[in-house]
């Protein structure tokens, strides 16, 4: 295999600062680093998801180019109920867990920009269970 892992999903986001607001302050993650223009001024933001794995957000407009296929990215919990619960403490609406044919729990959401975000709970019996390391 060439790959070792993903290293990280972009997003163009209308309202970089709501944006951070909402990965930083109701998903937890933290910031990593900021790409500034020539006059100081942030344009673009790495978060970390932990290790290597980031979420990259630049300010623009959040219109997909045509022709994209992106759906949606996935993140994985350790507790899908405890994350759903703190997500909606914090004011994000999340669906309610639901047991997926791939035998894994998820619950959905979405962030400022309606990008669509899937949360995954393995289990024993996830079909991506043979293939963790």
């Amino acid at each position: 295999m060439l790959t070792k892992g993903l290293a990280h999903i972009c997003f163009t986001v209308k309202d970089l600062d709501a944006s951070i607001a909402f990965y930083c302050g109701s998903l937890g993650l933290a910031p990593a680093f900021d790409f500034k223009n020539e006059k100081g001024e942030r344009f673009g933001v790495y978060l970390s998801l932990g290790g290597r794995t980031f979420v990259e957000l630049f300010k623009g407009s959040a219109k997909p180019p045509k022709g994209q296929s992106y759906q949606h990215c996935c993140l994985e919990v350790a507790d899908i109920n405890v994350a759903v619960a703190a997500l909606r403490e914090r004011g994000v609406e999340v669906t309610e867990p639901t047991f997926g044919i791939d035998q894994s729990w998820q619950a959905w959401l979405a962030d400022p920009d309606g990008n669509r975000i899937e949360l995954h709970q393995y289990t024993p019996k996830s079909w991506q269970t043979p293939h963790l390391k």
